[in-house]
């Protein structure tokens, strides 16, 4: 593959990093629980980003994605100038919707922090539901199960048991 085309493998998307800053912290050191969230946005971007499409050309395009649904389930604390790695994949993707799942690991120790996901709807410029481009949905195509970076066999996985209407 050249270094110019992007790599379309849903599994082997590079994690982001991010490194939890004092303002992103409680009193007692431990990272702010809404953080996360923004944390999953920061590993969608990038996620978008390194299979060809960003969030500005999206819009140029005229296709919205907003979150029509959030989970995050905290596993262990990610503590002030702890380097993270969000590891993101798609899991879930229809003509108009997408799902995401996250996992959030503590750099240096490995110990997942959290794991989420998040959904959402395609919305065209006049704020209706519309599909998504096919080269989108393509983009998108769910990663198979454990395809998280590292994931353990057997591992439950974010959502794994969420009902999907």
């Amino acid at each position: 593959m050249s270094q110019d085309s992007p790599d379309t493998r849903p599994s082997a998307t590079p994690a982001s990093r991010v490194r939890v800053r004092y303002a992103d912290t409680d009193q007692m050191g431990v990272t702010y629980y809404a953080n996360y969230l923004v944390w999953f946005e920061v590993g969608r971007t990038d996620w978008l980003r390194h299979h060809g499409w960003s969030y500005r050309e999206m819009e140029r395009d005229g296709i919205r994605l907003p979150v029509i649904e959030a989970f995050c389930r905290y596993l262990a604390p990610a503590l002030y100038d702890d380097e993270l790695e969000v590891h993101t994949r798609a899991t879930l993707v229809t003509p108009a919707r997408v799902r995401l799942d996250y996992e959030i690991r503590v750099s240096a120790s490995g110990t997942t922090a959290a794991t989420g996901y998040t959904t959402h709807a395609a919305l065209g410029t006049s704020g209706k539901p519309c599909r998504l481009p096919d080269r989108v949905r393509l983009v998108m195509q769910p990663a198979p199960p454990g395809a998280l970076t590292g994931a353990r066999r057997g591992a439950r996985q974010p959502g794994s048991t969420a009902v999907r209407p």
